[in-house]
């Protein structure tokens, strides 16, 4: 089921981790959330060992800084994933009055990208910048991507401002549709759960946006149509899951902020891959792994 209720929420998730008896919000210390490890290695090995695949996760507890880590240094493929990122550096690198600017594009372009349902659809009229780097995040739109990346300075564009926000490890090195062509061994088009990880606390905690650009996001991350069947389906009921999906082939991730009721978020990032590359990806493996670190978590 969709996050009806979620956009009333955002103002709470913009401020968890930082609220005060009086409403206001102190800016949170900067870095990673650090605290102690909860070990729950041995469920998701024997959850790899039952889908023949790998998965890497990190969840981070902003309520008290516990952590679950899973293969949180290897890489993977991070596939549409990493649209929320696309949109967050444009949000950092640009103002409103610069987002409102439309945008036009041609047939060739949707040819050349693929998956775009927007973008075909808003073809003779064009979009505000803005509504490109929504269209990105809410319905994973491959030309939107790529021409809010071109604003960016391409590949190498985002690749900076990924740098300047801390992120040392995540590789980016094409448009849409190549970023998800991955090889076996080679950096190109990848990320670790934890990069992912920090870069979204980065967000949540005020470090990276500032707080009407996270409320931007976290709103069209409220809305991702293609987020149902992963770390939503492994929330508790009653848990608000703003989130971003990507898959390919045997490749299939989300990453997450999951807000439990009545306390602070838990940034949560999976990312799978089965060891049959030939094989296509599962959801329920993304789902199930998110039960099994919430469920520690809770």
């Amino acid at each position: 089921m969709r996050n009806a209720v979620a956009v009333a929420l955002l103002p709470a998730l913009v401020l968890a981790g930082c609220a005060t008896e009086g409403g206001e919000a102190p800016e949170a210390e900067g870095g990673p959330t650090t605290g102690p490890v909860v070990d729950v290695s041995g469920d998701l090995g024997a959850l790899e060992e039952r889908f023949d695949a790998r998965v890497g996760v990190v969840a981070v507890d902003l309520q008290d800084g516990r952590r679950v880590e899973h293969r949180g240094d290897e890489r993977f493929g991070y596939a549409s994933t990493v649209k929320v990122f696309v949109a967050a550096a444009l949000l950092d690198a640009t103002d409103e009055v610069r987002r409102g600017e439309r945008v036009e594009w041609s047939q060739a372009d949707i040819d050349a990208a693929g998956y775009s349902p927007l973008t075909q659809e808003s073809l003779d009229e064009g979009l505000t910048l803005d509504e490109l780097a929504e269209a990105a995040v809410r319905e994973s739109d491959n030309t939107a991507t790529n021409l809010v990346l071109e604003r960016l300075g391409g590949p190498a564009g985002l690749e900076n401002a990924l740098r300047s926000a801390g992120d040392e490890e995540t590789s980016v090195d094409a448009v849409e549709p190549g970023i998800n062509d991955v090889t076996p061994g080679e950096p190109a088009n990848t990320t670790t759960p934890a990069a992912f990880a920090a870069l979204l606390e980065s967000i949540a905690k005020g470090d990276w946006l500032e707080s009407a650009d996270r409320e931007r996001l976290f709103d069209w991350m409220s809305g991702n149509a293609t987020g149902d069947p992963l770390i939503r389906a492994g929330a508790p009921e009653g848990w608000i899951v703003l989130d971003k999906s990507g898959g390919a082939g045997p490749r299939r991730g989300d990453v997450a902020l999951v807000h439990p009721p009545g306390r602070e978020p838990i940034v949560l990032v999976v990312l799978t891959e089965r060891n049959d590359l030939s094989a296509d990806y599962d959801d329920a493996l993304v789902a199930e792994a998110a039960a099994l670190v919430l469920g520690a978590l809770d």
